[in-house]
């Protein structure tokens, strides 16, 4: 199915929302042409004008490493890389876009501080189902060696098991939940507690970021100074997706591609997560993050 055939597909069943969505796609794959033209064969740094003032692409390879429910992102010293900057899409819920007329943001809600994003706060009682997730992230500074960034804030979103946003998609606007705010630690840890999120038609599974140089300053998206997103490695997805509640998920990974995503289709070495666990008991990803601290 080509990129219009979408639109359409989207149009029809999400309305204006979707309309958004395929113009950030279309917008991702200009930028990606843009860095094929200019790299040739070889990926080189770019500077990325994604309303960030930390979007340089590093070149330099680092992956997170650990097993089961203690696994903490360890870089090596010296060897990490700033990840790239991708869009914030269309459902951010960060006061950057606004959905049936109003600005939405989250991120200046009572209870949006929290580790366990699996439900719905500030008045909202809805709770996401789906295979139990533990995300562990750390922050490193990509100008000193991989210095830990403590104290710094990442906001982080994504879909339910269904592929739906809250706030934004038909049936759960008037939810919040898989929407939450963690400051790092002394080492710049910081983990959330949710679900595996779905496959919708057009992406491969993936999970949004924004990072703050504060707790103070992470309530509006004018102060981020990095976004970006994550995916998970092919036989965990397929892993996954045989769980109750993710058959659409299963149809829709079999149409897309890491090579055909619009933000992944110029490489997942810096945004790929390591994987522990399995779908009955749950898993457990981690990833370092660099940044320009």
């Amino acid at each position: 199915m080509d990129l219009h055939e979408q639109k359409a597909e989207f149009a029809a069943e999400f309305g204006l929302a979707s309309d958004l969505e395929v113009m950030q796609r279309q917008a991702a794959e200009r930028r990606q042409v843009l860095r094929w033209l200019l790299a040739g064969v070889a990926t080189i740094p770019l500077a990325s004008c994604g309303g960030s003032a930390d979007a340089d692409v590093a070149s330099t390879v680092t992956t997170a490493t650990g097993t089961g429910s203690t696994a903490t992102a360890t870089p090596t010293a010296g060897s990490c890389a700033v990840i790239p900057e991708e869009t914030a899409g269309p459902y951010p819920a960060d006061g950057s876009n606004t959905n049936g007329g109003s600005i939405i943001n989250v991120l200046n809600q009572s209870g949006v501080v929290r580790s366990d994003i699996r439900a719905s706060f500030n008045g909202a009682t809805g709770v996401a189902a789906g295979v139990p997730l533990t995300i562990k992230l750390q922050l490193v500074n990509a100008n000193t060696s991989c210095a830990s960034l403590a104290g710094y804030a990442v906001y982080l979103w994504h879909c339910d098991r269904d592929g739906l946003y809250s706030l934004y998609s038909s049936g759960v606007t008037a939810q919040n939940y898989l929407r939450g705010v963690q400051e790092s630690d002394s080492s710049g840890n910081l983990s959330f507690t949710t679900i595996f999120p779905g496959c919708y038609a057009g992406r491969m599974p993936h999970v949004h970021f924004e990072v703050y140089p504060s707790l103070a300053r992470a309530a509006t998206a004018s102060s981020r100074i990095k976004t970006s997103q994550f995916t998970f490695p092919l036989a965990t997805l397929n892993e996954v997706y045989t769980a109750s509640g993710y058959a659409t998920s299963v149809r829709n990974l079999a149409q897309i591609s890491y090579a055909t995503d619009n933000v992944f289709s110029d490489g997942t070495s810096l945004q790929m997560a390591s994987v522990s666990g399995n779908a009955v008991d749950g898993y457990v990803v981690t990833l370092t993050i660099g940044v320009n601290g």
